[in-house]
């Protein structure tokens, strides 16, 4: 099943800095990734059915943070459609942030939840993007004093977040969400290019990998 998308739609991309990607420097807000990918083959496959295009994902949030401003970043859009990717920074943050702490699934599904029900409650139609983590070979800085973060810290990071993937697809399930699979959709790309084409840091999609992110979205819409 996809979603059929009727002309004067709201579309609303939100979650963290992957779907941010520098949305605020852009003319049109929706940044240079995948957002403003999916925008653009709309316009251009289907000039009879304009929609509007909205992008409030902001770089470094977790499922906290979206609750924080739900309200008024999000359902006071009153969206017909919302696709959210968040969980990365969820996995991370306590090897990230000196303040940061493990973040339990239970705490992370709880909240994604609390950002679902309302929007399910109105009828907006949703797709959940899984968090995803390539295996990328090389020591990258990232986080807060710009930590080193080789491949013992990508194992910790891997064992904390398969446990939220798998609570992205309940929640997918329970909601009756459109999932898109992007951590397996990376790990069948990577297998043949090398994880590092999709994502050089593991995390943040090349131009590559936000137009894989890009295509995977477009099948689910029509």
């Amino acid at each position: 099943m996809t979603i059929t998308v009727r002309p004067g739609s709201t579309m609303m991309f939100t979650g963290d800095s992957i779907t941010d990607c520098q949305r605020q420097e852009s003319e049109d807000g929706l940044g240079f990734g995948y957002p403003l990918r999916v925008a653009g083959e709309w316009g251009l496959r289907h000039p009879d059915r304009p929609v509007t295009w909205l992008n409030t994902g902001i770089g470094g949030n977790k499922v906290m943070d979206l609750e924080a401003r739900w309200q008024a970043d999000v359902l006071d859009a009153r969206p017909d459609v919302v696709s959210i990717l968040v969980g990365v920074n969820d996995m991370g943050w306590h090897t990230l942030d000196p303040k940061g702490y493990v973040i339990p699934v239970e705490e992370f599904e709880a909240g994604y939840d609390r950002l679902l029900a309302p929007l399910a409650e109105a009828g907006t139609e949703l797709i959940l993007i899984e968090p995803f983590l390539l295996p990328i070979h090389d020591v990258v800085e990232a986080g807060v004093g710009a930590r080193r973060i080789g491949e013992e810290e990508r194992k910790e990071w891997r064992t904390d977040l398969a446990p939220k993937i798998q609570a992205v697809r309940r929640l997918a399930r329970k909601y009756g969400a459109h999932l898109l699979a992007a951590d397996g959709m990376f790990a069948g790309l990577a297998a043949t290019t090398g994880p590092e084409y999709w994502a050089a840091d593991g995390v943040h999609p090349t131009p590559a990998g936000h137009a894989a992110l890009a295509a995977a979205w477009l099948r689910l819409v029509r």
